[in-house]
């Protein structure tokens, strides 16, 4: 199996019936329950969970899962992660990405210097910023590069065929 598409967490335990929070990744936290059924990943093994109904509560999230009908269950269940078969997710228009498809492209500049491949992306409110692990023969010294994911400005091409991002950034910097 294709290693699932990490959309949220489970959370602590809600009431004695087997309901948990949850923490959801999604851009509107209520699409998590877009998907049924569930991957959810215990011990590192994922395996498949129907979610039978969830609701808002307070400025969260609850669900309860097939099976799960007391508390100790749910115990079990706390600070899992919260996946999805990667073919479930929708087909994006030209030119959009998910994340996971940037990981491990290698990242070039315009003038044609190895940056290194991403590692991770972040948020940080005004743009996202890719994590990109150096080279280890990195001519500058870097072991790490945040680059700012500012499409035009930064980012110059993203071919996914190739695995290549091209950036107009300082190797220096």
């Amino acid at each position: 199996m294709e290693k699932p598409v990490v959309l949220g967490t489970l959370g602590t335990v809600y009431g004695i019936k087997g309901w948990l929070k949850v923490n959801s990744f999604t851009d509107v936290a209520e699409a998590i329950f877009d998907y049924n059924p569930w991957l959810i990943n215990q011990n590192g093994v994922w395996r498949e969970i129907q979610v039978s109904s969830w609701k808002r509560h307070n400025k969260g999230l609850i669900c309860k899962l097939d099976g799960i009908d007391v508390r100790e269950d749910a115990l079990a269940l706390t600070n899992v992660e919260i996946g999805v078969a990667a073919d479930l997710l929708p087909a994006l228009p030209e030119g959009e990405f998910y994340w996971r498809d940037l990981i491990g492209c290698s990242v070039v500049t315009t003038k044609g210097y190895d940056l290194g491949k991403v590692t991770e992306l972040m948020e940080t409110g005004s743009n996202d910023v890719l994590v990109v692990e150096a080279n280890v023969k990195d001519a500058f010294g870097a072991k790490e590069r945040l680059i700012p994911f500012l499409e035009e400005q930064v980012i110059k091409n993203i071919d996914l065929t190739a695995r290549t991002i091209e950036v107009d950034w300082d190797p220096g910097f």
